[in-house]
């Protein structure tokens, strides 16, 4: 019954957004200059920024997906055909020209309207999708570097772990088996290991495990909840969010957070900066190819 309860709370943080959002604030932070820039701003609820080149940006917004280049300030809605509920869980594929997204389609063996997130691929030119995952609700969250498995969230039986499938079986493969949530997965840059969050050592955390489900270590013990590690394309950070107050297993909007960047190869921990965020902040792989900067949502709360 709780992840039923947790699943239906992620479902309704639009109408959250809706009574208290004033502004949302698409933004670049430069690792190595300790800079800030806000690219695009606008009174609308938009999430999750990925980075597609060096001058353009894919977040969603009410259920679409679009195109931004922050030079030249144009913005595209990318035709995505029936898949036209997406949640913030996107991204790109290595090779650049196939998105990966997760839509709230409807669901034939439940009465109930707010639909079951499921998988599919689509080309970044826009089209018709083609489902990856039959089995719901399956968030998307990582590709291999060599784009041929995929890493997700799913609810299965009530319960919420992290899967690997090949692309080419189609075959899930449950990678944890703890009790409590399991999120936001995502491969390092070599491949061989996994990062994700986990309530597996009572509170979110971030963890680490082999590409196999093995060898599960944490990587943080503090009194923030952690969540959605994104290692940057050299292997040397990981970057993250961490709420100031501990919200259990639950990524609420417009909270007090920060985000905070860790060295992997010392495992030290550098705060970034706070802000209004959380849910819909950085849910996704949005770091630039050459590892100097990474995209994410901040949001301005009605008074």
């Amino acid at each position: 019954m709780k992840k039923i309860i947790l699943f239906l709370f992620f479902l309704n943080i639009s109408n959250s957004f809706s009574q208290e959002l004033l502004l949302s604030r698409l933004e670049i932070y430069n690792i190595y200059e300790d800079k800030r820039s806000v690219v695009l701003e606008e009174t609308n609820h938009f999430e999750a920024p990925n980075w597609l080149n060096e001058n353009e940006l894919i977040y969603n917004s009410k259920g679409l997906l679009y195109r931004y280049n922050f030079k030249t300030k144009e913005k595209i809605e990318i035709f995505t055909d029936f898949a036209n509920k997406c949640n913030n869980d996107h991204g790109i594929f290595p090779n650049g020209k196939h998105l990966i997204l997760s839509n709230m389609d409807k669901d034939p063996q439940s009465r109930q309207t707010w639909g079951i997130s499921r998988i599919y691929k689509v080309p970044l030119s826009g089209g018709t999708p083609e489902l990856i995952t039959p089995k719901g609700p399956s968030y998307w969250h990582g590709i291999s570097p060599n784009s041929k498995s995929i890493l997700f969230t799913a609810f299965r039986n009530n319960e919420a772990d992290i899967y690997k499938m090949s692309l080419d079986d189609r075959l899930e493969i449950k990678l944890t088996n703890e009790i409590g949530l399991d999120d936001g997965p995502e491969y390092s840059f070599d491949g061989k290991h996994i990062f994700y969050n986990s309530m597996a050592s009572g509170k979110m955390e971030i963890w680490r495990m082999n590409a196999d489900g093995k060898n599960k270590i944490t990587l943080t013990e503090d009194k923030y909840s952690n969540w959605f590690p994104h290692p940057s394309p050299d292997g040397k950070n990981l970057v993250f969010i961490s709420y100031i107050n501990d919200q259990g297993d639950k990524h609420p909007p417009l909270k007090k957070v920060m985000l905070r960047l860790m060295d992997l190869k010392t495992l030290k921990i550098r705060k970034l900066f706070e802000f209004i965020g959380g849910q819909g902040t950085i849910n996704v792989p949005s770091w630039s190819k050459d590892s100097k900067n990474f995209a994410f949502v901040s949001y301005i709360k009605n008074p």
